[in-house]
């Protein structure tokens, strides 16, 4: 008989360790559910998931397995627990909170149920997609509430393209608003027109530099757009041509710097923008001195997308390219006589 006792108490003491180990895994083994294409953001906070319509969670009671099954949330935002009367609310609760309702509601009928829910599958939220100028656009499977900051840097960071301004197109209707959403969404409660896809835009030299206000939570279904710069070319009689991306305050002196600057005769006193104008078949020609904003005598000026800035030689017979003309008359004569005439030996 003593032998028997121990083998029961034994037995209990297994089952009754197999169902809390059961029980502590509510959340976790399902942290890597991911949609096809979005790579999950299942760090710490997935186990603070908020559960909406389409969320399917996996209930089991042990030894009771008429409860069992899945229970996907309605689109109402409510689950409902078979043979048990009345809807549970689980919308905008994690599964920890629902499995206490799920408990009480079950001791109606059950002494003391062991009850293990779990989320087996997350599909309340649209993914966010990050594109533009950034090295690997990709879409989030958003479970827990990700930055700005965060999402771009998991992209690969934003490519020398990038203008310098972010904008976040808002598609969905923030489901589980938190209190530091409440400002973004009373301010996009203001858009005159009902059919336009409100949108936030932000610095990001400002999220680079760690701006609070620059570094808002992204939404599910947020597209972040890191904007692309358009190009101007930078031609003529400077140290390296070449096209550059037009980023904020770029000016015709920082371009011209920026190429290395003018080569030496370069006519600076006469640089040229050449100008596209939309609906126009010619070009608008700019003319402006160069050596007067360097010196502040005049203000520098703005570039516009698709601006050709032209630095012409100069004519070679100005005063101010006379020595380096005559130097150059002078090498090619000796080198053409060189070149054609008999060599004289001095013995």
């Amino acid at each position: 008989m003593k032998v028997k006792s121990v083998l029961l108490v034994l037995a209990i003491c297994c089952l009754t360790l197999a169902a809390a180990a059961q029980d502590s895994g509510t959340s976790a083994p399902q942290v890597s559910v991911v949609s096809a294409g979005a790579p999950a953001l299942d760090s710490m906070g997935v186990k603070k998931y908020l559960l909406g319509p389409g969320d399917v969670l996996d209930l089991r009671v042990y030894n009771e397995p008429q409860f069992n099954g899945t229970l996907v949330v309605d689109d109402e935002g409510n689950i409902s627990v078979p043979f048990v009367e009345g809807p549970i609310r689980a919308q905008c609760r994690t599964d920890r909170d629902i499995k206490q309702d799920v408990v009480k509601m079950l001791e109606r009928y059950l002494n003391k149920p062991q009850v293990s829910l779990r989320v087996s599958d997350m599909k309340s939220r649209p993914a966010a997609v990050v594109y533009g100028a950034v090295r690997n656009p990709t879409p989030f499977d958003m479970r827990r509430r990700v930055r700005l900051i965060e999402l771009l840097s998991r992209s690969g960071g934003i490519t020398e393209q990038a203008s310098g301004d972010v904008q976040i197109f808002h598609t969905e209707t923030l489901m589980c608003p938190e209190p530091e959403d409440v400002p973004i969404l009373a301010a996009l409660k203001k858009t005159e027109d009902a059919t336009a896809v409100p949108y936030s835009v932000y610095k990001i030299d400002d999220v680079k530099n760690g701006v609070k206000e620059a570094n808002p939570v992204i939404w599910p279904g947020d597209i972040v757009l890191v904007q692309e710069s358009k190009p101007i070319y930078v031609t003529g009689a400077v140290q390296q041509p070449t096209g550059l991306y037009l980023r904020q305050n770029l000016t015709l002196s920082l371009a011209i710097a920026q190429v290395g600057g003018p080569r030496k005769g370069a006519k600076t006193d006469k640089v040229r923008i050449i100008r596209s104008k939309p609906g126009a078949s010619n070009p608008e020609i700019l003319v402006y001195n160069l050596d007067a904003i360097k010196k502040g005598k005049q203000p520098d000026v703005a570039l516009l997308p698709y601006d050709v800035v032209d630095v012409s030689d100069g004519s070679p017979w100005n005063m101010k390219n006379l020595p380096l003309t005559l130097l150059g008359l002078a090498t090619n004569s000796a080198q053409n006589i060189i070149s054609t005439g008999s060599v004289r030996i001095i013995q």
